[in-house]
């Protein structure tokens, strides 16, 4: 693996994959290391335009146009990617494996065309290492209630969420050497220490 890797956090509404994603951020411009930071939806300009499209609550998009967003938002992102590749680490807060979690096991959109129209728009690209971040159904509305806005996809029920966390942790179960569950419902100095332990590993 190089060692300017892609390092993706991923994870359902509330279950700390942000938070964890900025407290590596600031540890790497700590250490002085270069790196760039991406979400998704959003990142650049254009997908940040579609981000907000995308999430907001006047939208109503069916399943399909949902996918489409998203991964026009990642098409738009993949030239910034791409000028980085192997030169700077790249941190992710959400990346393909979203995509097949929400769309194919949150909302049942066919598996090989989100497979194929990744493929397509990754061609060469590979994730180095994804961190998983999974929550109680207790933590994650407590969570979601503090904020102060709701978007969109904050808003599902309960049943989608679930399905939505279990299909990333069958994913997870495929790629077990290149992903770490982290269980955000434990104590947070503990998730901060193992993500950093396994940081320094992959850097």
């Amino acid at each position: 693996m190089s060692k300017k890797p892609i390092i993706v956090f991923e994870g359902i509404e509330g279950s700390g994959k942000s938070y964890h994603l900025t407290y590596v951020a600031k540890y790497l411009k700590q250490k002085k290391i270069s790196f760039i930071r991406i979400r998704e939806p959003g990142g650049s300009q254009n997908s940040e335009k579609i981000r907000r499209l995308m999430l907001n609550n006047k939208s109503n998009f069916n399943k399909d146009t949902d996918l489409l967003l998203f991964l026009s938002s990642r098409s738009e992102n993949i030239s910034l990617i791409k000028k980085n590749y192997n030169k700077k680490i790249i941190l992710i807060d959400r990346f393909t494996d979203s995509t097949i979690a929400y769309q194919h096991y949150g909302m049942g959109v066919n598996l090989k065309l989100i497979n194929l129209l990744n493929k397509y728009l990754l061609k060469d690209i590979k994730i180095g290492f994804t961190f998983l971040n999974i929550v109680n159904n207790k933590n994650l509305f407590s969570r979601l209630k503090k904020r102060k806005t709701l978007n969109r996809y904050d808003k599902f029920n309960l049943e989608f969420y679930n399905k939505v966390q279990n299909g990333f942790i069958k994913l997870a179960k495929s790629k077990k050497k290149s992903y770490m569950i982290i269980n955000s419902n434990l104590e947070i100095e503990k998730n901060k220490k193992l993500i950093l332990d396994r940081i320094n590993k992959l850097i």
